[in-house]
């Protein structure tokens, strides 16, 4: 699974696992990167909101792998909507992951988290960043830019003026809650889709429908939902410290029936994430 990887618009190979880092300080977050990658990993994401882009880059030098055979995810923050802010943090990431060049970077968010999803849009602000985003990526900085959590019209905003098309746009993507009519918008404009939580913060782990699922094919719930998000072209970012976790997340050797598909696709939406409602840490909350 780990050499399995996905084409973006420029050509470049992006793996199709990735590990996620929210909720990781920086010493949490070395430690998860390099166990990470000595099981295989080689997709690693970050963002500047989560306050541990120095401890991913200690883990990717304490690793014993080169650069160049990983990929490195980071996001400008979602309240940095001037392109002198985005530029700025631009070198600032590079700084504290300790990187020549950014393999991927993304707006983390179009709005600031604390007016997510609400009536200000800031879809001129929007544009500012992806400038500074353009030119990083002109620069040699980064090797793909790309949004997320960015709705429809939040992409076609950037798509109206932008000299470089979004490579991706990082969405929440996972059984019970799968927005199909945005990745196959995304997938129309050859913008590649990436599933963050994709095992749903957990909530669905004790979903008994998903689990009759799960034990037919002989694998975890987490494996199940993984493997889901695969087979619908989309890269998948599992969060976790735990090494085993970590294992097992990679071995996704199987394939969910057309059928099984269908079903999962029609699972009921989960209305209640319980503890993890709130979105991401940086205020705002699941909508």
């Amino acid at each position: 699974m780990f050499n399995e990887t996905f084409k973006l618009s420029n050509d470049l190979e992006i793996p199709k696992l990735g590990l996620g880092t929210w909720l990781l300080d920086d010493k949490q977050a070395a430690q998860a990167v390099k166990d990470a990658i000595s099981l295989g990993y080689r997709h690693i994401d970050t963002a500047q909101a989560y306050a541990n882009e120095a401890g991913v880059g200690e883990g990717i030098r304490s690793s014993g792998i080169a650069r160049e055979e990983l990929f490195i995810t980071t996001k400008v923050a979602a309240e940095l909507k001037t392109y002198e802010a985005a530029s700025k943090s631009i070198d600032e990431s590079l700084a504290k992951l300790g990187l020549d060049y950014i393999d991927l970077i993304i707006i983390h968010s179009p709005q600031p988290w604390n007016e997510f999803r609400e009536e200000k849009r800031y879809f001129e602000e929007n544009k500012e960043a992806w400038r500074a985003l353009e030119n990083a990526y002109k620069a040699g900085k980064v090797k793909a830019i790309g949004l997320s959590n960015f709705l429809q019209d939040d992409v076609e905003n950037i798509l109206s003026s932008c000299e470089i098309k979004p490579m991706v746009n990082q969405i929440l993507a996972h059984v019970s809650n799968t927005p199909h009519e945005l990745i196959a918008f995304c997938q129309e404009k050859d913008i590649l889709v990436e599933a963050y939580s994709p095992i749903a913060h957990g909530a669905v782990l004790d979903h008994p429908e998903v689990k009759v699922i799960a034990d037919k094919y002989e694998v975890s719930v987490a494996q199940l939902c993984l493997r889901y998000d695969l087979q619908l072209g989309l890269v998948v970012i599992p969060k976790t410290a735990n090494p085993e976790h970590m294992r097992i997340n990679g071995e996704l050797d199987f394939v969910i029936s057309d059928a099984d598909m269908e079903t999962l696709k029609k699972i009921e939406h989960i209305k209640d994430y319980g503890e993890h409602s709130f979105f991401p840490v940086f205020g705002g909350k699941l909508k």
